[in-house]
């Protein structure tokens, strides 16, 4: 009975978005099984149970804060025609086309994803690809392929997490995920080229996106071993963006216009505040109370009002009052049911029941994880979910933590990117009737997700 309990909420919410019931109707239901489910079947005493709130409100807060800040930046910026202007200029430098597209997926989007985190590369990235000419549907799903790179997302805390709940060095962690990463980097490549080529250059569209992949791969390994986890991603991501300028045309390329250069300047306020907001924080050792001083919560404002240089418009900022009304109640309800299955014992209970089958459970192990990232929409909430969990059940069948623990860390990140709290942001950054298309877009990303979390679970079974 606790079994068919802890699955129920995972398995009713998943069948409600696959019926194309909203997103906010589906994390509702969600929610409302998983803590009665949790009441009859795996109660938690309230001196364990406030702790555990405690733990959790702050990160809730955090991702509604930046959520919010996202939208109204990416919103500033659009209503500015900062992202036509660098669109614009993207497209002579990059030379248009698949290109320009897999510049932003592989590139810009995973290089803000690596310095920011909480998708707020998706408010870079979509408002780009919305001016390449492309239908609003493929857009949010281009947008969101960008979230490729989420181990090393927000200078990778999922992955510390995971590292620190299985016992892991970060570093070695780190290095195993980007290894492992070969799938989803070259399967985000070759759906984003297959998307935007015509019917008769699929074949080369392909290759390049399969190429940039392996590319982006390679690099993120690389600086990962030789710089450490946390910045691998920017790193990686920067070497994809200028491979992609140096084989761009080298001649009709037009100076980057004013109102793009003061954009820029946003972008780079941002990134270098939330880098030295974190470096001060670790290095004078503050409590984590003091953990805003670095994130993008605090520093997307501070971005927005000195782009501003005041109090924003009004027309943007009702925009971004409006669609965050439409993300901020769907990405908190995930990340409560993530709350309330974390700290009831229903994840775990389900992950180690799962397990009993024996070596049968490593081709199911990155479902478990990716199921993570799809309830809650974050990898950190993922690892903070299963982690733990996923390292004893390897210990216990006596095979690689590490690389197990490396499928489990790149599946949960993955999902991310299919979680209806992201789509439902990404739909919004589209400012066009993608919503209509909601269905379309969950369907593409999940089949992309089904195919690499497969993978993940055959590479699972070869590396044990």
């Amino acid at each position: 009975m606790q079994l068919i309990i802890s699955a129920a909420p995972v398995v009713i919410t998943l069948f409600a978005l696959g019926l194309g019931i909203k997103s906010l109707q589906a994390a509702l239901l969600g929610v409302t099984v998983a803590a009665v489910g949790a009441v009859i079947a795996f109660p938690v005493p309230l001196t364990g149970l406030i702790p555990q709130l405690l733990h959790w409100l702050p990160i809730l807060l955090e991702v509604l804060a930046i959520v919010a800040g996202g939208l109204l930046l990416s919103e500033v910026l659009r209503h500015a025609g900062v992202q036509t202007a660098l669109a614009s200029w993207i497209k002579t430098r990059a030379g248009g086309g698949v290109a320009a597209v897999l510049l932003v997926v592989h590139g810009i989007t995973p290089f803000a994803e690596s310095l920011t985190g909480f998708a707020i590369g998706i408010t870079i990235g979509i408002p780009l690809l919305a001016n390449f000419g492309l239908p609003p549907r493929k857009v949010a799903v281009l947008g969101l392929l960008g979230l490729c790179t989420i181990p090393w997302g927000s200078m990778g805390p999922g992955t510390m997490v995971a590292a620190s709940l299985a016992e892991l060095s970060f570093h070695d962690l780190g290095v195993a995920s980007g290894f492992v990463s070969f799938i989803p980097l070259i399967a985000t490549g070759v759906t984003a080229a297959w998307l935007v080529s015509e019917s008769g250059e699929r074949v080369k569209a392909v290759l390049l996106g399969a190429l940039s992949g392996v590319m982006l791969t390679v690099a993120i390994t690389c600086f990962n071993m030789l710089f450490g986890t946390s910045p691998a991603g920017a790193l990686g991501s920067l070497v994809i963006i200028l491979l992609h300028f140096l084989r761009g045309p080298k001649t009709g390329r037009q100076p980057l216009p004013a109102i793009a250069r003061k954009g820029l300047l946003s972008y780079f306020v941002l990134l270098v505040g939330v880098l030295a907001g974190g470096w001060y924080v670790r290095a004078n050792g503050l409590s984590e109370a003091w953990r805003f001083l670095g994130s993008p919560a605090l520093w997307l404002f501070v971005a927005t009002f000195l782009f501003t240089r005041g109090l924003p418009a009004k027309l943007p900022t009702n925009r971004s009052w409006v669609s965050w009304l439409q993300v901020a109640p769907v990405t908190g309800l995930f990340i409560i049911l993530g709350m309330v299955m974390a700290i009831s014992g229903m994840a775990a209970y389900l992950a180690q029941a799962i397990s009993a089958i024996g070596y049968a459970y490593l081709p199911i192990a990155p479902f478990v994880g990716a199921t993570g990232g799809l309830i809650t929409g974050s990898n950190v909430g993922a690892n903070s979910m299963f982690a733990t969990t996923q390292a004893a059940i390897a210990r216990s069948l006596g095979i690689s933590v590490l690389w197990f623990m490396a499928t489990h860390n790149v599946a949960a990140a993955f999902l991310m990117m299919a979680s209806p709290g992201k789509i439902e942001m990404a739909i919004q950054l589209t400012h066009a009737d993608a919503a209509q298309h909601r269905r379309w877009i969950q369907r593409v990303l999940l089949g992309v997700a089904l195919a690499v979390v497969t993978g993940l679970g055959i590479l699972n079974m070869l590396l044990a």
